[in-house]
């Protein structure tokens, strides 16, 4: 990845600064402010982040490390879901049914510090909720001390508790209809 022009860097240190919501207003802001340019052409550029596959949640953050990535789904307690069917998967993707025989670690709270050594106690953030196919999805934030989103790029508050950014974001199905 080569040098970051002056305006990318401007818009990470913001991010960083600023909560998801001023965050988005102030780009938004200053977007309109530019009238386009390379700024837009890179906010655009396809594969900058992963997350635009959970309904509801475009270009910010990638999701938290999980057996169907990009697919986080988690159950209320952070265990890994089949992203589908719902039920109950082990590390590896497989139907989990043998706590002695298999592994499963939670998707925030231990599968991020598995996969990223640097980010030390990810706990789960705030969240919020749309309508995903007729039900409701919450999306919630993983949170961690960490000043570098999965993705790479520069944090962002979110929903995070103060001192804490989003590293990166799972899923819940959940059972009422909108």
């Amino acid at each position: 990845m080569g040098e970051l022009s002056t305006g990318e860097r401007m818009w990470r240190g913001l991010a960083g600064r600023t909560s998801r919501r001023g965050f988005l207003g102030k780009m938004g802001r200053g977007v309109v402010a530019l009238v386009g340019g390379g700024l837009v052409a890179s906010v655009l550029e396809s594969g900058r982040a992963e997350a635009h596959h959970i309904c509801g949640h475009t270009f910010t953050t990638g999701s938290c490390p999980h057996p169907y990535a990009p697919l986080a789904r988690i159950d209320r307690y952070g265990w890994p879901l089949h992203p589908t069917y719902g039920f109950p998967v082990d590390d590896g993707g497989s139907a989990y049914l043998d706590r002695r025989s298999q592994v499963r670690h939670r998707t925030c709270e231990e599968q991020v510090h598995r996969k990223y050594p640097f980010v030390r106690n990810a706990r789960h953030g705030g969240g919020w909720t749309r309508c995903c196919g007729g039900r409701l999805r919450h999306i919630s934030d993983c949170c961690s001390r960490s000043r570098t989103r999965i993705n790479g790029d520069g944090a962002v508050r979110g929903y995070c508790p103060r001192g804490r950014f989003v590293f990166c974001i799972t899923y819940r199905e959940l059972t009422r209809r909108c």
